[in-house]
């Protein structure tokens, strides 16, 4: 079975039995404000990690750097943020998980382990093209 379509089935499946559980030992009323303030919260951090991040990226273009992981991670906490608005505890938790910066980064590192990554070498000439011109009065005396 796909992977992705699992998840768009346990998703709904995990947070309504997490509702249920929460919302019999807290109350309903109680339940809903937290589903709230987790939202309110998260999205705030996440707007303060996604300006961190773009900080760190206009840094590593002055350096002439390209801000690989800065884009990614500015696409994983937009996806981060995307989770905490959703209501339920499951998606805050996997919101949370994403926008932290230890566990974004934890979560990089093992997503490129199953990638190879080689290094493009560094070339120390400029290719380009020529053209000899001869000049028609070589005894030209100076």
């Amino acid at each position: 079975m796909n992977s992705i379509l699992l998840f768009i089935i346990l998703v709904p499946i995990i947070e309504i039995y997490l509702l249920i559980k929460v919302g019999a030992q807290i109350g309903a009323i109680t339940t809903i404000i937290l589903i709230f303030i987790t939202a309110i919260i998260g999205v705030y951090y996440a707007k303060y990690e996604g300006l961190n991040t773009l900080k760190s990226a206009f840094v590593e273009l002055s350096k002439n750097i390209t801000p690989a992981y800065e884009v990614v991670s500015a696409a994983a906490i937009a996806f981060g943020a995307l989770l905490l608005i959703v209501p339920g505890f499951f998606t805050d938790f996997l919101g949370f998980t994403i926008i932290l910066p230890i566990t974004r980064k934890f979560l990089f590192r093992k997503i490129l382990k199953n990638f190879k990554y080689d290094k493009p070498k560094k070339n120390n000439f400029i290719d380009g093209e020529f053209e000899d011109i001869e000049d028609e009065n070589n005894d030209r005396k100076i």
